[in-house]
């Protein structure tokens, strides 16, 4: 058992707490957090990006979805901390859970900062129903966290219109006339990308997300934005005070002005606003609970967008051939390793104009370890990789032009008849459904059985969502279109697909213990054409790199399939042939004839 799991039930019992509750959040519900907001790593070892942990004084169990199963399982063994599966029918709500262990008359804690209001709320009523209490303004790990890591803020840059191809003074004006359709008074945002898209300026306080911690109120007349004094520079602030955007450098400012509005509806989201800001709101002001417009909003690609993101994906797709005909040169010689391919794409990605870092932690991933869909190496874990068998990558990079998000996997020699069989399905599978024609308003549910088909017709599955919005030099999952079977609240990214709406395409196959293999392109909502039954839509892939389709097991294509593999190499020999010289041009030839 951890020594910290054992500090935290001393402090429960200090301070009367029956059950404690830590989320994985930070003070605006980011989906990848600082070092400072790291609890859960601290109490259990567990180090994936999403999860809760409810302890009690005699039992603790983390809640986390099928993209980690694997590696929680490993992180969690000696931690005294139970495994509970989320989407499994042993596993049980959390909510359910906690209502349960919290006694009648007990007491429930929790960082109301690093909370959603919307589960403060429905765990308070749960409460209230038994008696019992909810204490929101308690932190009791930082009783004992030694050495701390302290908030960040670095220092944050405007995004030009040239790349954000709106103003910020536009999208104010958009803002507020939808404030004004939903007949609000004022807006809070919290959502670190959602006031970084309206404002156009971009930050680095969290790895791989070019966000700053700041928090912004909204009316019809004046916008007040909250923020460290460290993030500011001459030109930003400058920049701010001419669009009429007044600057508080004290965060509990924030808290205090939330408090003391006077007039409402007050427009907020409840999933994306902390506890701590939705308990101050005065109880006398009528609230409107609904998705920010800026969500969706920034979710629609505009035509600069779109144009640079193609841009983009051009650097990041030349960066990661180059990988890619390096591996192939050199596995042989059996001296790669998980963290040395890291490295070196890297490198690649870095001789980029306009590259900024990578869009999240690449996922380089040898045979068995490749079974953990977000497994990661470092410099202390590094595995070799051997001339035999699957290696996966998964990565991306964050450049002016946009953000990509691209997996591919690929033969190290010989592969077992297993592997063939597991890459082939995946690469079918995401070749089907960036082939998709639907109609515009369709939502990712219906559009996932087209990937997901070939897999269950074989009494296969992968546990994580087919595909997920990407921001523009934003953060690499964003709401609100994702591709998905069956709905994960967490996650809200059920939105129906209109044009301008990026999302990946990424199926995969996990044999725990053997291998893993995932196939992931981006895909770009376009209309297609519009007759009397609507408007149709088509996928646009801008995502180029090569299949490895000599690891394919082709008899189990069908016709159209080959097809359709064939145009997709057809487009990345077009596209990068260009910029390519000598033997690795020619490989990239021979990679990209037919089948």
């Amino acid at each position: 058992m951890k020594t910290e799991l054992t500090l935290l039930r001393k402090a429960m019992q200090e301070q009367g707490i029956d059950v404690y509750l830590i989320t994985m959040d930070d003070d605006h519900q980011s989906e990848y957090v600082g070092d400072h907001y790291k609890e859960i790593r601290l109490i259990s070892g567990f180090t994936g990006s999403a999860g809760r942990l409810v302890v009690t004084m005699d039992e603790a169990g983390l809640w986390t979805d099928g993209r980690y199963f694997v590696q929680a399982e490993k992180e969690l063994s000696e931690s005294g901390i139970r495994l509970m599966r989320m989407g499994r029918t042993e596993t049980p709500d959390i909510m359910d859970y906690i209502a349960e262990k919290v006694p009648e008359g007990g007491r429930l804690g929790l960082n109301g900062r690093c909370t959603a209001y919307l589960e403060a709320v429905s765990l308070k009523e749960r409460l209230e129903a038994k008696g019992a209490e909810l204490v929101s303004d308690t932190d009791l790990p930082a009783d004992f966290w030694e050495d701390r890591p302290k908030k960040a803020a670095e220092p944050i840059f405007i995004l030009e219109e040239n790349f954000a191809g709106e103003s910020t003074a536009s999208k104010i004006e958009r803002l507020r006339a939808e404030l004004q359709r939903l007949a609000a008074k004022v807006h809070i945002i919290t959502s670190l990308d959602d006031i970084a898209w309206l404002l156009n300026l971009r930050g680095d306080d969290i790895a791989y997300n070019p966000v700053f911690r700041s928090f912004l109120i909204i009316d019809g007349e004046s916008i007040r934005l909250y923020l460290d004094k460290e993030h500011l520079t001459e030109e930003v602030s400058d920049y701010l005070s001419r669009l009429g955007v007044s600057v508080d450098t004290e965060e509990e400012h924030f808290y205090e002005a939330v408090k003391g509005l006077k007039e409402g509806p007050v427009l907020i989201e409840s999933g994306k606003i902390n506890a701590a800001c939705g308990f101050a709101i005065s109880k006398e002001l009528k609230l409107i609970d609904r998705m920010m417009p800026t969500t969706l909003m920034k979710a629609k690609k505009n035509k600069t967008e779109m144009a640079n993101l193609k841009k983009a994906h051009l650097k990041d797709g030349l960066a990661l051939t180059h990988f890619m005909y390096w591996f192939k040169e050199n596995v042989a010689s059996g001296e790669l390793t998980e963290w040395g391919c890291v490295e070196k794409l890297h490198e690649f990605r870095a001789q980029n104009e306009g590259f900024l870092g990578e869009s999240f932690s690449t996922i380089s991933a040898y045979g068995a370890n490749a079974a953990m869909c977000h497994y990661s190496p470092s410099m202390e874990h590094d595995t070799p990789i051997a001339p035999k068998g699957l290696y996966l990558v998964d990565s991306g990079g964050q450049y002016y032009e946009g953000t990509t998000d691209v997996t591919r996997t690929w033969s190290c020699g010989p592969v077992t008849d297993e592997e063939r069989t597991s890459l082939t399905l995946s690469v079918i599978a995401n070749m089907r459904l960036a082939d998709a024609r639907f109609l515009e308003g369709t939502g990712g549910a219906a559009l996932d059985y087209i990937a997901r088909e070939p897999f269950w017709r074989r009494g296969l599955n992968f546990d994580h969502g087919t595909g997920h919005g990407v921001g523009y030099l934003l953060n690499v999952h964003e709401r609100p279109v994702g591709i998905r079977y069956k709905a994960v609240p967490e996650r809200q990214d059920q939105y129906p697909f209109s044009e301008g709406m990026f999302v990946s395409d990424e199926p995969g196959l996990y044999i725990e213990g053997s291998h893993g293999v995932r196939t992931e392109n981006m895909l770009m909502c376009m209309n297609d054409y519009s007759n009397s039954y609507g408007q149709f839509c088509r996928f646009e892939a801008y995502t180029l790199c090569p299949i490895d389709k000599y690891a394919l097991d082709t008899s189990i294509m069908e016709e159209r399939d080959k097809e359709l593999l064939n145009a997709y190499h057809k487009k990345v020999w077009e596209e990068l042939g260009p910029h390519m010289e000598g033997k690795e041009k020619e490989w990239l030839k021979d990679m990209c004839e037919p089948l």
